[in-house]
């Protein structure tokens, strides 16, 4: 068996560094818009495309052609020579790509929020590594950090794909060749789920480099995160005939909303299974790494299935600092004292107990609704408590 130690440390993907470069306050792909996929079917069919790169109120028309210009120019970002290649074959990808890492760090934060390691991402803007330095470990917060961030890509582009954003890709038509229901056929605009994960393949998988265990635990984790895309998709419909009786329904495929992919990796994570692998691997090429056979770090556990996520280090302890793999302890963290879950104060404290604050804030109260239709409130003082780890 070949023991961790052996084993080189990893940096992480450099591509996803990308989050440095995207738009700053432009809409997420991820956000809801008030078109439905039929509306957008019929805006393709009548020669139109939806641009859903909208710049908030107040960003000049200099700074995003600036942004623009710095996106499209991909010797500015940490790509690979394939990636670049891609990116340059499919215009448009490069700004999914970068919402996607941006989708991947907003949900990453919201999942483990109340957790002793809560996705921190603070410094990354002055340089260091998006995700930090726990990415070097091949623990269990890595495994989850690969599969969102890979799920994510698949996500983002087979939704660009189905709003205009990408030259090569649109809407997903296969569906309206394939046979309809009794009371609802086939139409409308499916996302371009297809397209995603073929691309987030070639794209997330091409940065990997080794022949190690870490090379292969990268990969299942990212063909992982693409798995709980595709396989989630589901039918929308909309319904036709007279007076709202549905008599008869169009009906398209649509992606799930990127938090229910948020939480099904997190149950994988909850669950993932360490691994192995044993030293008659050595000297295998990268190709024949991509099949090797993992098998369970214990005896009498399951072989993990191609959706869980996988790991071979224990994750190191997050309740005091580690400065070697970024770890901040969670000394200062606020937490819920009545709480016996990860978020309770015992747990999040690692026992080492907590203070009680006193802060105030202010707050809308005593609000009146008056016809029609207005609502006044006033504005009011409170004082609340607050727990924070000692």
């Amino acid at each position: 068996m070949i023991e961790t130690n052996m084993i080189p440390s990893m940096k992480g993907s450099k591509w996803w560094d990308i989050a440095r470069h995207s738009p700053p306050s432009s809409t997420m792909i991820e956000s809801s818009s008030s078109s439905s996929s039929f509306d957008v079917a019929k805006q393709h069919m009548d020669g139109r495309h939806t641009n859903v790169i909208l710049p908030s109120i107040g960003m000049g028309s200099n700074s995003l052609q600036s942004t623009t210009n710095q996106l499209l120019n991909t010797m500015n970002l940490p790509l690979r020579k394939k990636q670049r290649k891609l990116v340059r074959d499919n215009p448009g990808v490069l700004t999914a790509i970068a919402r996607a890492m941006k989708m991947a760090i907003n949900e990453c934060q919201t999942q483990f929020k109340d957790r002793r390691w809560n996705c921190p991402v603070n410094d990354w803007k002055k340089g260091k590594h998006v995700f930090g330095k726990i990415i070097q470990r091949g623990c269990r917060e890595t495994a989850f950090v690969y599969a969102l961030t890979s799920a994510a890509v698949a996500h983002s582009i087979a939704r660009a794909c189905s709003e205009g954003m990408i030259e090569t890709c649109t809407c997903d038509y296969r569906y309206n060749r394939k046979p309809s229901g009794i009371d609802w056929e086939w139409g409308g605009c499916s996302d371009n789920i297809d397209f995603g994960y073929k691309f987030a393949r070639q794209f997330v998988d091409s940065a990997e480099r080794g022949r190690d265990l870490r090379f292969v635990m990268n990969l299942h984790n990212n063909e992982a995160g693409r798995l709980h895309v595709s396989n989630e998709m589901r039918r929308e419909c909309k319904c036709h005939g007279m007076s709202g009786s549905c008599t008869l329904q169009t009906c398209w495929m649509r992606l799930p909303s990127f938090r229910d992919i948020g939480n099904n990796l997190k149950d994988r994570f909850d669950g993932a299974s360490r691994v192995s692998i044993s030293n008659e691997y050595r000297g295998f090429t990268r190709k024949m790494m991509k099949h090797v056979q993992l098998k369970p770090y214990e005896s009498g556990y399951k072989t993990p299935t191609r959706e869980d996520l996988i790991y071979f280090e224990e994750s190191p302890d997050f309740c005091v600092p580690n400065h070697k793999y970024g770890v901040m302890g969670t000394q200062g963290r606020t937490c819920n004292a009545s709480s016996i879950g990860v978020e309770g104060c015992h747990l999040l404290c690692c026992g080492r107990g907590y203070i009680t604050e006193e802060i105030e804030e202010y707050e809308r109260c005593n609000c009146t609704f008056h016809w029609c239709c207005q609502v006044n409130c006033k504005i009011c003082k409170i004082k609340k408590k607050i727990y924070r780890c000692t």
